[in-house]
């Protein structure tokens, strides 16, 4: 498959220091013929095999939930980052996206999706010995056996690392298991387990474990609010003996398997919500042209044209950042020599891109829920009832903030990695820092201007970076090495930091989109998501800055900060009902396919 190049691939989080070229950004509109084949197959599997029977999958039905998966096997879905030898499609990691993405549109559905082809094969394609290859995966990609993934607990959520469940070594080498694994997505039904847990209560490490193992049982399915569809249950471990050489990778390192599987996970989570958000925005837009009141076609209503145009607007810039991210990912991997069935490339590119995994999975999973709270109040009082599809997919999305690390942790880890990076020099974050304050405190520099399409809003990113630069450098100067225990600091940065590479990630795939016959809405997207972001940004900086420091240090570092930000405000209500007219004409997304 054509994949993307640029002579150089930034480093993670080089974003926030330096200008990127459009040209060597990946979007939607840059998908070869290969890729749009790759989309076309899932779109429809779920529109002609899954959406008509998702009934009966909210109803239990896991020998369809088994079916579905088998078929997902035979058309290759469930192996896309497998190789060809254990049965996979070994194709690049912009089709693994498209395959997250498109699946989403049955909700109920994708994570039983998800828990196989990503939480359970990628343990095993990236970690596992070749034996361990050998007799698990071709099972698994087939969908003979399906898997799950047991690492949070009922004490132990978002602290991993704190998990109870024990591993005790044997004479003869083996392990015996005790524990019990909370909301484990296929619980109900899977056959074979990535479990974590503790070698003697103290060595972090991953285990392969067969349901036919004495000792593995589920609990009840959980009653939840959403994903009905899909199995939830409690799984259990009582003295479970575990083969040798059923270890997953080494005792003691299973964090280098659960943080790494993460990264992958919370990227392809951020595609599954932009692929959900984009069918509902299709939803909506259909529903607010049939939907006549006061005489005439509720569409026609600025009101429903602001929701629509800011849905559009939202639902843009998370997409144009998933797939920016998947083009340096698959750049990375493609441009480092090395043989196929090594594994340590992958493993290395989604590590140096941590940070915008997190971004994904944030900015996805948020703007899904803006975009189906809003569908739901464009469907009014038929949006709050079973009879439309509004209802069940505003339950099925709230699950996903929490999914993957709630998106409280990985507002933690986006400015807490960028942080540690450069302290240890990765990134030069520190010298420019330094060198912003110097500019921000001497006397005001004479603007550049600028020419071309967009070109106001590519200083307002340019400003936005130095307000999030600003901010990382005085909180690393003022906390040092304390700095991860002021999280309300953190918090306020990593929205900042979101903002910025979400509208810089829009306003690049408008620059790309320049000239053509769509440019007009790829300009008005990028035009209304950055002007609000860049208030975000504003609001957020001057909140951290006052939770460091006080008096007239303060004062100087506001009036230094005030400087970044004398953008005037543009009009994007005429920009949103432009978007909006559009999505309505179109029946849904306008701006490919």
């Amino acid at each position: 498959m054509t994949t993307p190049s640029t002579s150089v691939t930034p480093r993670g989080g080089e974003w926030l220091l330096q200008p990127t070229d459009y040209a060597t950004v990946f979007t939607p509109e840059r998908l070869s013929d290969d890729h749009r084949l790759v989309a076309r197959t899932v779109t429809d599997f779920v529109e002609q095999e899954v959406l008509p029977v998702l009934d009966r999958l909210e109803a239990k039905d896991w020998a369809l939930s088994r079916r579905l998966l088998q078929r997902c096997g035979e058309l290759g879905l469930i192996g896309v980052d497998s190789a060809e030898a254990y049965g996979g499609a070994d194709l690049d990691k912009i089709s693994s996206l498209l395959v997250s993405e498109r699946i989403s549109t049955a909700a109920s559905f994708g994570p039983t999706f998800g828990a196989q082809s990503n939480l359970t094969a990628l343990p095993l394609v990236l970690f596992g010995t070749e034996a361990q290859k050998q007799r698990y995966l071709p099972r698994i990609l087939s969908a003979e056996l399906v898997g799950a993934y047991c690492l949070s607990e009922p004490g132990s959520g978002s602290d991993a690392l704190g998990a109870r469940t024990r591993a005790t070594r044997q004479a003869d080498g083996s392990f015996v298991l005790n524990g019990e694994k909370s909301w484990i997505t296929n619980g109900g039904f899977a056959d074979i387990f990535i479990v974590f847990a503790k070698v003697d209560g103290e060595l972090f490490s991953a285990f392969i474990v067969e349901r036919a193992f004495p000792g593995v049982s589920s609990g009840q399915e959980e009653h939840k609010m959403g994903l009905h569809g899909s199995s939830t249950t409690p799984v259990l471990f009582q003295d479970v003996r575990v083969p040798a050489e059923n270890l997953l990778g080494e005792v003691g390192k299973g964090h280098r398997i659960a943080f790494n599987v993460l990264n992958f996970a919370r990227f392809k989570l951020g595609a599954m919500c932009v692929g959900g958000a984009r069918s509902a925005i299709g939803e909506s837009a259909r529903y607010a042209a049939e939907r006549r009141q006061f005489g005439q076609a509720i569409a026609s209503f600025g009101a429903i044209k602001h929701k629509i145009g800011e849905m559009v607007a939202r639902t843009y810039a998370a997409e144009s950042l998933v797939y920016r991210t998947i083009g340096v990912i698959e750049s990375r991997i493609s441009g480092t020599p090395h043989d196929p069935a090594d594994q340590a490339v992958t493993l290395a590119a989604f590590e140096e891109f941590a940070i915008e995994a997190s971004i994904a999975k944030v900015a996805g999973s948020e703007a899904i829920d803006f975009v189906l709270d809003e569908n739901i109040q464009i469907h009014g009082g038929n949006g709050y009832v079973h009879d439309y599809p509004a209802e069940r997919h505003y339950r099925d999305a709230r699950v996903n903030r929490i999914f993957e690390g709630t998106n409280e942790i990985n507002r933690l880890l986006i400015p807490g990695i960028l942080a540690k990076r450069a302290v240890k020099g990765d990134i030069g974050i520190i010298a420019a820092a330094r060198a912003l304050q110097d500019e921000l405190l001497g006397p005001p520099a004479l603007s550049s201007g600028g020419s071309g399409p967009l070109a106001t809003e590519g200083q307002t990113i340019a400003s936005s970076k130095k307000a999030a630069l600003m901010v990382l450098g005085v909180a690393m100067q003022t906390y040092r090495e304390a700095l991860a225990e002021h999280q309300e600091v953190l918090m306020h940065l990593a929205d900042m930091l979101i903002d910025v590479y979400s509208a810089e990630s829009a306003w690049l795939r408008a620059a790309a989109a320049h000239g053509g016959g769509k440019a007009t809405l790829h300009e008005a997207a990028a035009r209304v998501f950055i002007n609000d972001a860049a208030v975000r940004i504003e609001t957020s900086g001057r909140q951290a800055l006052a939770a460091m420091v006080q008096g007239d240090a303060l004062r100087t570092m506001l009036a230094g900060f005030k400087r970044l930000f004398k953008q005037m405000p543009i009009d994007t209500a005429t920009l949103r009902r432009q978007l909006a007219d559009a999505a309505v004409a179109k029946g849904g997304w306008t701006f490919y396919n």
